[in-house]
Formats: C-alpha cells, sequence, structure tokens
C-alpha cells in the first residue's frame, strides 16, 4: 500500500492555517492591507531570524527555510551587516536560550533615508520561549527592550504609517507599543516554517485575517488572577479556581481589559444574525452570518453561557461553543448551526453546597446564552430556565487537596459582582483501600505457547492467552520505553515501546516509536522535518476543519518516518502569559483547547497514526516544574485543567497520553491513582496507553519523589515509564516489588494489555506483519529533503575517533551521527579542522547533543593547515544523536574526538537537558 504526501499541499495547507491563525488587533489610517508590489520598509532583526517556534520538545525541529516576504533592500542590507558582526545567540545547554535577541541600535538618519524609499515600515518584535524557563517581567522578556521602544519611537517619527508584528509564543505586554504608537498591530505568533508565506498573504491582502484571541489582553500582568500564585518554587495555590482568563476579567475586572478573549478585527465586517434556538437535551443554534464589507473573509461565531449563581457561584460567561464561516465575498451569507449537549454546561460540586456532592449538576435558575465575535460583543440571544436542580452524573472524590486553603467565589450585589472567598474541601478518601479494593484478577502463567500478538489482531487468540505467556522479565520490560534515540526506531526520536526486548519481539511485539511534538517532527539526527505553527496560533484559527486537514498532512509525514505516536497536542491551559510553555498549548479556555486538540487527533487517526495528549494535568509553569506542587480544588480541576483533556479522550478519541513532571496535590501526577485510573478510565472510559513524561519523578504519597521508581506508576495505571537505558535489562526493583507483594502480577498485566491494546492499532503492527505502508513525497524541493542515508551508530566505552574526512562543510548544513554511550557523563569533544580562508574568517560549527546545542567552536583562518579545538558537554543518554552545524563554508573537516571527560555515577540531576 502506498499513500501519497504533496509536499506543495502541505505547505500551502500550513500557510493556510498561519493566515487564519494571525489575530489583528488594530489596523487604523489605512495602514494594511498593503499593496502588493509597495517596497516595505522592515525594522527589526527578527526580520533575519524568524521565530518559527518555540524551543524544547514542543519547538526543535529541523527546517531548510521559513519563507518571507518583499521588503527594502538597502535596509536589508544594513540589518544583514549588523546581524554579521553580532551573531544570533542561541544560548547553549537546554533551557538557557535567550527569550530575544539584541536589537540593531538604530539612527534617526538609518530610519529616515529608509522613509524616502518606503512609504510604510514594519516593525517585526520577536520572542522565544521554551521548556524550563518562564518568560519573566523585564526587558526582553515579557517587556518590550530599551533598544526595541527606541527603534519603535524612531520609527514612529519618519512613517506616517507603523505596523507592528508580534513574532512570539504567547502574550507579551503592548503597553509601550499603545502609548509609542501604531497604525496596526498583529499577533503573528509563531508560524512554523509557512509563517513569513502566511503572514505575507495577510499583509498583503490576499487573504483577511480572521483569527481570534485565545487569551485575554489584560492592562498590567497583575491583573491576572493568578499573578499572585505563579511562579512559586515549592507550591502554587490556585485561588483563583475556576476564574481563569476570561471568566475572571468578565466577571469581576471588565476595565482592565485591553482586548478581550475572542477578539480580532479582519479586513471587512460582518453581521452575525441569530435565527433559532430548539432542543432538549441538545440545543442547536442557528445563525446567519453576513458580509457587510468590501473585502472577502471569514468570521468566527462564539456562543458563550450565563450559568445562575445559584450556591456553586459562577463566571458571567463560559464558552460553549463556535463556529466559522467559509470565506464570504462581500454581501455573501451563510448560515451555522452550533450544537451544545447540556451536560457539557453542567458545573461540578465539590463541596456539597447544591445538596449533591461530587456531581456534575445543572442548578436550578435561568441559563442565557450569548452570542457574537468576541465574549464583550456577544448579545444574548435565548434563555431557558430549571425548575429544580439536576444531577446529570455521580462520581467520588478524587484529586482533592490535602492542604486546605481558601478560593475565589463571586458575590452579585444588583448588577455587580464581589470578590469573596470560601474554604476548599480537603482529601477524605481512603487512597490505598480504593486501589487495593479493584486490584486486576492475576491472568495465570502459562509460559510460551507459541502465540503471536498477530494471532490476537486476527482474533484467533484473546490478549488474556496472549499476556498469560509473558514471564515477569517480559512484564517489567514492557512498561519501561527506551530512549532517547534508541536504534530499536527511527533515529533521533524520543523513544521506543512496547517490543523493546528480543523476547517481546519474538512473540511479535513490535517498538513503537515516539517524536517530539506539538509543532512538528523532532529528529535530532539532523533529518528534515515539517515545522508546524504553534499551538497558540492554531487556537486563534478558531477552525476545527482547517487544524484536522493539516494534521492529515502531519499524519503522513509520521509514516513516512515511521512514528506512531507525535507527543503533542500539548494542551495545558494558559493560566499565566508567563508560563514558558504557552506557545504549544492552545488557550485560557479548556473547551477551545479541548476542540482543538479533538481537531489534530482526527486528522492523525485518519492516517493510522496519533497524538500523545500532554501534560496531564496542571503543567502550568516550568519554574522547579520537578517539584512545584500545584494545589487546586477538585471542581478547579475538573471544570479547567482536566476539561480539555476529558472533550480530547471523548470527542478526539485520544489514545495516548502523557502524566507530568510536577505534584498535584501532594502526588506526583506519574504515581496517581486518582488521576491515572479514577477519572481517566473509570470515570471518562479510557481505554488507551499512559506514559509518564521522560525521566519523571514518581512518589507514594508523603514520600520525597525520584526517578525510574516504577513502582508507584505501576500502581497508578500510568502504564509506561519513559524512558530508560535499556529496557531489556532485568529491573531487579519491579522483579523484587512482585515477590514482596508490594505490586501484584495482575497489575503489571493489567498495564501491559493497555500496551498490547495500543500497539496493535499502530502502523508498527503492520509493519511487523508484513502490511508496510510505504509513502511517497512529491512535490519536495531537494533541499527540504532527508537523506535516505541510514544514521551511522557508533560505539564508545570511553573515548572514540571518528575520521570526517569526507565530510564538507557547507553554510547551513549538517551532519549528524549518533553514539551508544557504555559511560554516561561529560565529554571532552574534540574538533580537527583547517581552512585557506583568511584570519579574519569566523568559521564557527556548533555541536548539537540530542537536538540541544552544547557547545560552538570558531576557527578562523588556519593556512590549511589543522588546528584543534575543544569543547566539554554533557550525554546522558545512552543513545545521543550528535549533529554538526555549520554556520559558514571554508573549513575542512578532518575529525571528531570524544573522550570521557568525567562519569556522571549518579545522572538524575543531568536528566533535565533531554525533558519533554
Amino acid at each position: 500500500m502506498e499513500k501519497i504526501l504533496d509536499w506543495n499541499k502541505y505547505l500551502e495547507k500550513a500557510a493556510e492555517t498561519v493566515s487564519e491563525g494571525i489575530v489583528m488587533l488594530k489596523n487604523d489610517n489605512g495602514a494594511l492591507p498593503l499593496d502588493m508590489n509597495e517596497n516595505v520598509a522592515v525594522f527589526g532583526r527578527i526580520q533575519l531570524h524568524y521565530y518559527k517556534s518555540g524551543t524544547g520538545s514542543g519547538g526543535m525541529v529541523n527546517v531548510s527555510k521559513v519563507t518571507g516576504v518583499r521588503i527594502n533592500e538597502k535596509l536589508l542590507g544594513i540589518y544583514k551587516e549588523w546581524d554579521e558582526k553580532n551573531p544570533f545567540d542561541q544560548g547553549e545547554g537546554w533551557g538557557n536560550e535567550p527569550w530575544s535577541q539584541k536589537e540593531m541600535p538604530l539612527t534617526d538618519d538609518i530610519v529616515e533615508e529608509a522613509s524616502k524609499e518606503s512609504s510604510r515600515a514594519v516593525v517585526i518584535i520577536g520572542r522565544t520561549a521554551g521548556e524550563e524557563q518562564d518568560a519573566r517581567l523585564e526587558a526582553g522578556s515579557y517587556l518590550l527592550s530599551d533598544d526595541e521602544k527606541d527603534m519603535l519611537k524612531k520609527v514612529r517619527k519618519h512613517f506616517d504609517k507603523v505596523i507592528v508584528l508580534l513574532n512570539v509564543g504567547s502574550l507579551v505586554d503592548i503597553n509601550d507599543i499603545l502609548e509609542i504608537g501604531t497604525d496596526a498591530l498583529l499577533y503573528v505568533w509563531q508560524g512554523g516554517m509557512t509563517g513569513g508565506t502566511g503572514t505575507a498573504a495577510v499583509l498583503t491582502g490576499k487573504v483577511s485575517p480572521s483569527g481570534k484571541l485565545p487569551d485575554t489582553v489584560a492592562g498590567d500582568i497583575s491583573d491576572y488572577p493568578s499573578a499572585a500564585n505563579f511562579g512559586q518554587k515549592d507550591r502554587s495555590f490556585y485561588k483563583e479556581d475556576i476564574y481563569v482568563g476570561y471568566r475572571w476579567f468578565e466577571t469581576f475586572a471588565r476595565e482592565k481589559v485591553i482586548y478581550p478573549f475572542g477578539f480580532g478585527l479582519s479586513y471587512t465586517t460582518f453581521d452575525i444574525g441569530f435565527l433559532s434556538a430548539s432542543g432538549d437535551d441538545i440545543l442547536t443554534f442557528n445563525v446567519k452570518v453576513t458580509n457587510t464589507g468590501k473585502f472577502s473573509g471569514k468570521e468566527v461565531v462564539q456562543l458563550y453561557v450565563e450559568k445562575p449563581q445559584g450556591k456553586l457561584g459562577q463566571p458571567s460567561r463560559v464558552l460553549c461553543g463556535f463556529a466559522k464561516t467559509k470565506t464570504l465575498s462581500p454581501g455573501e451569507s451563510q448560515e451555522l448551526s452550533m450544537s451544545v449537549i447540556k451536560r457539557n454546561i453542567a458545573s461540578y460540586d465539590d463541596l456539597g453546597a447544591s445538596g449533591s456532592v461530587n456531581c456534575w449538576i445543572l442548578e436550578e435558575g435561568n441559563y442565557s446564552f450569548w452570542l457574537g465575535s468576541d465574549v464583550r460583543e456577544a448579545k444574548k440571544v435565548y434563555s431557558f430556565s430549571l425548575a429544580d436542580t439536576i444531577v446529570v452524573e455521580k462520581c467520588s472524590q478524587a484529586l482533592a487537596p490535602v492542604i486546605a486553603f481558601e478560593r475565589v467565589k463571586p458575590l452579585k450585589n444588583s448588577s455587580e459582582y464581589t470578590v469573596v472567598t470560601e474554604a476548599v474541601p480537603t482529601n477524605k478518601v481512603d487512597e490505598a483501600k480504593r486501589r487495593t479494593d479493584k486490584l486486576p484478577d492475576e491472568i495465570k502463567y502459562t509460559g510460551d505457547k507459541g502465540i503471536k500478538l498477530s494471532d490476537v489482531k486476527s482474533c484467533k487468540n484473546s490478549m488474556t492467552e496472549f499476556i498469560a505467556q509473558l514471564s515477569d522479565n517480559e512484564l517489567s520490560s514492557i512498561v519501561r520505553g527506551e530512549g532517547m534515540g534508541s536504534p530499536r526506531v527511527t533515529a533521533g526520536t524520543a523513544s521506543a515501546f512496547g517490543g523493546v526486548s528480543d523476547e517481546l519481539n519474538d512473540k511479535g511485539v513490535p517498538a513503537c516509536c515516539c517524536s517530539d511534538g506539538p509543532s512538528g517532527l523532532r529528529l535530532d539526527c539532523g533529518t528534515k522535518a515539517f515545522s508546524l505553527p504553534n499551538g497558540t496560533l492554531i487556537a486563534s484559527t478558531f477552525n476545527r476543519e482547517l487544524i484536522q486537514e493539516l494534521y492529515e498532512f502531519t499524519g503522513t509525514e509520521m509514516t513516512a518516518n515511521k512514528v506512531d505516536c507525535l507527543l503533542g497536542p500539548g494542551m495545558n491551559i494558559h493560566r499565566h502569559p508567563l508560563n514558558g510553555r504557552n506557545f504549544e498549548y492552545f488557550s485560557e479556555d479548556p473547551y477551545l483547547t479541548g476542540q482543538m486538540a479533538a481537531a489534530e487527533l482526527k486528522g492523525l487517526h485518519s492516517m493510522g497514526v496519533t497524538g500523545t495528549i500532554k501534560h496531564f494535568c496542571a503543567n502550568n509553569q516550568e519554574t522547579n516544574r520537578h517539584f512545584i506542587d500545584s494545589v487546586v480544588s477538585e471542581r478547579a480541576l475538573r471544570e479547567i485543567y482536566l476539561k480539555g483533556f476529558e472533550i480530547a479522550v471523548k470527542e478526539g478519541e485520544a489514545q495516548t497520553i502523557m502524566t507530568t513532571y510536577g505534584s498535584l496535590n501532594g502526588i506526583w501526577t506519574a504515581g496517581s491513582y486518582d488521576l491515572n485510573t479514577v477519572i481517566l478510565r473509570d470515570e471518562w472510559g479510557f481505554k488507551g496507553l499512559t506514559m509518564t513524561d521522560w525521566w519523571a519523578n514518581v512518589n507514594f504519597r508523603g514520600e520525597e519523589p525520584k526517578r525510574s521508581y516504577y513502582i508507584p506508576m505501576i500502581r497508578a495505571q500510568n502504564d509506561v515509564y519513559m524512558v530508560c537505558a535499556d529496557s531489556s535489562a532485568v529491573d531487579d526493583d519491579i522483579i523484587q516489588a512482585l515477590e514482596n507483594g508490594v505490586i501484584t502480577r495482575g497489575e503489571l498485566q493489567r498495564n501491559a494489555a493497555n500496551v498490547l491494546s495500543f500497539v496493535m492499532t499502530t502502523h508498527a503492527m503492520d509493519r511487523i506483519m508484513g502490511n508496510d505502508i510505504k509513502v511517497k513525497v512529491i512535490n519536495r524541493e531537494e533541499s527540504e529533503s532527508s537523506s535516505d542515508e541510514p544514521v551511522v551508530f557508533y560505539d564508545i566505552e570511553k573515548e572514540l575517533n571518528i575520521d570526517l574526512e569526507d565530510i564538507e562543510s557547507i553554510k547551513g548544513e549538517n551532519y549528524a551521527f549518533a553514539l551508544i554511550l557504555k559511560n554516561l557523563g561529560w565529554y571532552k569533544v574534540t574538533v580537527t579542522a583547517s581552512s585557506t580562508q583568511s584570519h579574519l574568517a569566523q568559521l564557527p560549527i556548533t555541536i548539537f547533543s540530542m537536538g540541544t546545542p552544547s557547545g560552538t567552536l570558531t576557527w578562523n583562518g588556519t593556512d590549511g593547515k589543522p588546528v584543534s579545538l575543544s569543547c566539554t558537554i554533557p550525554m546522558f543518554s545512552r543513545f545521543s544523536a550528535i549533529r554538526l552545524y555549520f554556520a559558514q563554508s571554508g573549513l575542512k573537516i578532518h575529525s571528531i574526538e570524544f573522550e570521557l571527560d568525567k562519569a556522571e555515577d549518579n545522572i538524575e540531576l543531568a536528566f533535565a537537558s533531554e525533558d519533554k
């Protein structure tokens, strides 16, 4: 069987996504659109270094180019010359990249001269983001730098029309921009490898902007309700409870908002007309959207519910539906329908205030629905009343906090709400008894009966019969993933799981492949892959169908690279603007988050692959993320921080899930039975596979967390620990726990069944059964193509010398290989090279280890004589992908040598360099 991946259509769909995700906040003075042939003066060094995504596992995708637009060549030359003398700072090591780059100082002469050749100015301000570090309330991060402000002031002084583009992962402070003055302001986000193409289409009017804000833009960062409880090192109390983002602002602080949730301008105007609403358990809203302007464009219709305050207390608005039109010509109309299941607008009573504790309820009272183009503009169109409170679903207390604290609750005075607080209910469950009461039965061990996993897939034998064959050692292997960069799967990927031993392979269990991440395939061996728009941009499209179509292409690309699980979408809530991973998450709203995740999953599933929804759950800051304890009420968890995941499971039919690094109400999520079993499986009906984050901490309640602690994970039904150096090796801890009765074979067999049931659905299973699906890639430029040459693995005990005489250093190119390390630790890396260029030449090579820039060596001219330069880099993964990036041509590479400098007996602290 062969599938076709048309690279041109992939590029077109991604560019379309970029265009639809750009949010135009302001457009005065006829600033936009630009004339298609207009020469535009572009300011800001980011025009040369477009941020296609954030960094870390959510953004480390190798691409060949990022497209751009036609600009003032003379001004561009000035920037290029300055940029050569002031190299882009990539940072070194994981989580150490700077949020922004040094900006070129501008003189009035430069700006004035540019204004003589160009009538309009575009100013680009860029920010990256990534794992291990949150943004900060400082210049060059959340705030503009002095050079950026000076640039804006000078451009504003000399140009009549100024357009500011924010090439960022999530919200940044815009007060200085608005104060200095700009005619047009757009969040262009991080658009992946087609970011330039999609942005150019909007700027030139080829496409009218139709993106909507997935977050509220407030006047000051202190206005966000989580501000006082964000960024702590040890414990974060979610005192704002369910009042996140617009739920807070529209209820308590409307005057603090600059741009409301769901806001976004177009080049045209629309009339949204309410037609009708009907239904009982499912309400159907019919609307008519008419383009009343002079440009073609799309509009997003948003539906919000206002619930009765009742005894629980409610936000004044909650998003419960949205739909996007097709492209409407001037005067054209389209009718749209949105369905709202009443159960989905229920509230969770964790206190018993309604008389029904730990239940989803619809409180008695009036339910009003508001329709419009954003949360602030929406008008009331329909209502219904309930005479009595209805219990929609009975649950049991799960994940409740163990530490008492107070949470926000509204008190209504006439038409205004004031903030009061109430005590949060704490845990009353005997968690140990809950687990032991539901221990799975043990399947009696039969030994090898010759049953293959393919026999289960073909229904010749049952899964129970297959699992009965698995020994204790095989069961201990199957709950441990292998990686990173395991040679069992595609080179440079995050892990192998499933068939991670020869014994399991002999029984027909294939090794499945995981690859980061939300912004496209991360292949640390240097293989080129498609860089996707980031999560924030995707959410801004409010277009389910478009995102599903985009991820159908991604699913085909995964198939071509023999990747079974994309480690994404990331779907935690934008609780606070400074969260370093907001770029790979979607929104402050759980409904929008869940809908976008479900769309991505549906696209992947249509191609026979899947995405791993993450990070489950409440991963809302990077500061001390391995040890932070998030203290959250059960209501806030269920209505806000779990809701998107629930939608992805129930509507997107999620098949794999990744837990977090941190602690949730005192238990690290990888070992939380309430999270992984009670809520996920028992309540939501999830049937798939769960995995930990890479080298995650795990604990029992009251114990200190530690890495590679499999026992709590197994008992929680978090199926696979990611990752181990060699999953086929006997794990004494698991075997001993079995012998001591700390875990049961039934629990291990249950986890194995979850893993194997998923493995049977994958292309990896098809391949082992001889039904390999081939993908033919067409219309892909040679510079964008991946090499068909296999990645070479070298064994290294303590030292290794590799001859590189045949390697040619070409500017912008990479050379990659992989190491199988017997000893982990810090290695001295020595590269020997020569050059006939002048002594003033600067010829750098950046050494990437597992995708992380770990050192840069720079040669000058050497008169053709070999010169050796060295640096020391950490290598703490048994399978380590190494990539040499050549920033300039002109070096003759002779060799690279690795020598163990310092073996690390306790490598746990260093594992952070490869976290997901």
